[in-house]
């Protein structure tokens, strides 16, 4: 039903009178707040909130327009009559207000705002709906956001489920095409037949998080929900907001986490949107050169205003506070922090002293990731930072950004372009897999192989590996191997974890069909053996984000493609041993050093045959001798398979 057509639960109310403008939810001291850029819960306030005025019961309307002339309400209850119900100033803050009685759940509405400027006049959708129609649909519906939670333990426990040293293994999920139904349209599933299937299948395979492409409400699907027009409002393509609270609940139930991605970096240019919202840049920048994003044809907001940092932060608190978010891992965050990101010379506007940084931008940033853990400290955020900018994951008080991780970036760009390599190759490139070691303790990294890696004519993860079928499996579990070994906490996105081979699209379903072959199915028990593995052992998690947790046996034996290195907990008694053979010829009698004597136990060995592999390995493991190598006193002589990881795990001795 489009937003000029008359709901079923429509009631008409034709005449002004039925606004009531003494009721109002905002008080002095939010007003206040909010012009000042510090009101954090706007939610409870602005938009279209249920309550009662003069003992009548109805919903207070309240939006942002300070350049309008005059804003009205109107929807089903008025026959969408655009003159019938007008709000009233709130003084000089910018608000329009009204009290509306009879006003039910499930009413349609739009405001109407009349611009002070050229005569401009547009429906606009509200900013603060807690639901809104199915796109390409876009008026609001009344709603309310009574949930009764189940997830009282996951929330009394989840502080400590997310800490630094806390296993964090992250499953990340696009809604629409994790699984459809081919028999009725190809549709989606809806949050509600989602929660149990997801939950099941991410405990199955041992996945600590997921973490949702953004659900918030989106006009074109084929955006991801990238861009956001409804950042208080999950999309309605998949239920009701307490739909996608159940799909939150049953996963927090099963002791699983959930992120939430965000994107406070820039909006779309549709009508019914945030953009030229009272026939002013309201909310983006009015000068193109900083309000206008030339890669994603969208608004930036203007992180200088007051107002727009009130709406922006009380969209991160709304996830937080009423969806039991866990994390918000923020995108795009380098195309907030340059004035020049993807512009040429000429095309942007230095700061006050000259420089590219976007110091506005900077300052919501560390607002934002203050005002959070201060709220909320057991959650975690999480910046999709691609530059080298300084300290992005330290604490405001020492001078960073704030964020709880920083997606490594660049530990992503050079193992996949390493891994694409044929293995005759791979040599020259050595560098490619050890020089993240030279700064990965800088910052607390998240490992990514996200979506970003599988679209856009990229290819699948599977295709991008050299050799034949064989070959590309045993390299596809290579990498995992390899980035579960590594410090850092993981993000896999759905369908890497089982070798989807086609390109992901977001309007088709994932390749579940290809499971009933061994190849496939043995990269998927693979994954949850590295995730079993990856929970169970304190050495490949506690000191992720610490020097002292990693520690290279040989960096340098480039000409077999060959790397080995140990893993510590925070216990002595916590330590692995990992070698990583990357070409596809066995080596014999390969010795490492060790940093103990005693026996090494093989727990994982990507070649094994139930993964699929040659079932090349160590029969167990290795005892260590008193050989000296590598600079140690013992050494293990071992076997490695091809195109094959093993983990080692000490079992005492000197």
């Amino acid at each position: 039903m489009s937003a000029g057509g008359r709901g079923s639960g429509s009631r008409a109310r034709a005449n002004a009178s039925a606004v009531k403008y003494g009721a109002s939810l905002l008080t002095d001291q939010d007003v206040y707040l909010f012009n000042e850029g510090t009101n954090y819960r706007l939610y409870e306030k602005l938009g279209a909130r249920r309550g009662q005025a003069e003992g009548e019961s109805g919903v207070h309307f309240a939006v942002w327009a300070p350049n309008a002339e005059s804003v009205s309400v109107m929807g089903d209850f008025n026959r969408w009559d655009r003159g019938s119900h007008p709000l009233k100033p709130r003084g000089a803050s910018g608000i329009w207000e009204g009290f509306v009685p009879e006003v039910e759940v499930g009413t349609l509405y739009k405001y109407h705002v009349a611009s002070r400027y050229q005569g401009y006049r547009v429906d606009k959708t509200d900013p603060f709906a807690f639901y809104r129609q199915r796109p390409p649909d876009t008026a609001g519906i009344i709603w309310d956001l009574d949930y009764e939670w189940g997830d009282q333990d996951w929330m009394a426990k989840r502080a400590e489920r997310q800490r630094l040293d806390a296993p964090i293994s992250i499953y990340e999920v696009h809604l629409g095409s994790w699984a459809r139904v081919p028999e009725e349209g190809n549709r989606w599933l809806t949050y509600r037949e989602l929660a149990q299937k997801l939950a099941d299948y991410v405990g199955m395979e041992g996945f600590t998080h997921v973490e949702f492409l953004p659900v918030m409400e989106h006009p074109f699907a084929g955006s991801w929900g990238y861009q956001t027009t409804g950042y208080f409002a999950p999309t309605s393509r998949y239920g009701t907001p307490q739909d996608f609270m159940y799909l939150v609940d049953q996963l927090h139930q099963r002791g699983i986490g959930v992120y939430l991605d965000w994107v406070p970096s820039h909006f779309p240019t549709d009508e019914h949107g945030l953009a030229y919202f009272d026939g002013t840049h309201l909310y983006e920048h009015a000068d193109p050169r900083q309000g206008y994003h030339p890669d994603w044809g969208s608004y930036i907001f203007n992180y200088g205003r007051n107002e727009v940092r009130s709406f922006l932060m009380s969209s991160a608190t709304f996830w937080l506070d009423v969806y039991h978010a866990d994390g918000l891992r923020v995108d795009a965050v380098a195309s907030m922090l340059y004035l020049d990101y993807s512009r040429r010379p000429g095309e942007w506007i230095p700061n006050r002293y000259g420089g590219r940084e976007n110091l506005e931008a900077i300052d919501f940033l560390r607002q934002f990731n203050t005002e959070v853990y201060g709220a909320h400290p057991g959650v975690q955020t999480v910046a999709e930072e691609s530059t080298a900018w300084p300290m992005v994951s330290k604490p405001t008080y020492l001078g960073g950004l704030g964020f709880g991780f920083k997606w490594d970036m660049g530990w992503m760009h050079d193992t996949l372009e390493y891994m694409s390599q044929d293995p005759i190759f791979r040599p020259y490139h050595h560098n490619w897999l050890t020089f993240r070691m030279l700064y990965s303790f800088t910052e607390n990294f998240v490992l990514p192989l996200s979506h970003d890696e599988v679209v856009h004519g990229k290819g699948s993860l599977a295709g991008k590996m050299p050799g034949d079928e064989w070959q590309r499996f045993a390299n596809l579990r290579l990498l995992l191997g390899w980035m579960f070994a590594q410090p850092g906490k993981k993000l896999l996105f759905m369908g890497d974890e089982f070798g989807q081979i086609k390109e992901w699209q977001h309007d088709e379903s994932l390749e579940w069909h290809v499971l009933q072959y061994a190849n496939h199915a043995g990269l998927q028990k693979w994954v949850a053996d590295l995730n079993r593995c990856y929970r169970a052992e304190p050495s490949l998690h506690e000191l992720d984000a610490e020097p002292a947790g990693f520690e290279w046996i040989d960096a340098n034996d480039g000409p077999q493609s060959v790397l080995s290195f140990v893993r510590q907990g925070r216990s002595r008694k916590d330590r692995l041993a990992v070698v990583a053979n990357f070409t596809p010829v066995p080596r014999l009698a390969y010795r490492i050093g060790v940093p103990r004597g005693g026996f090494w136990r093989e727990i994982l060995n990507s070649d094994g045959s139930e993964y699929w592999g040659s079932g090349v390995g160590n029969s167990g493991g290795a005892a260590a001798t008193p050989s000296p190598a590598h600079g140690r006193p013992w050494s293990l002589e071992l076997i490695l398979p091809p195109l094959g990881i093993v983990f080692l795990k000490s079992e005492g001795g000197e």
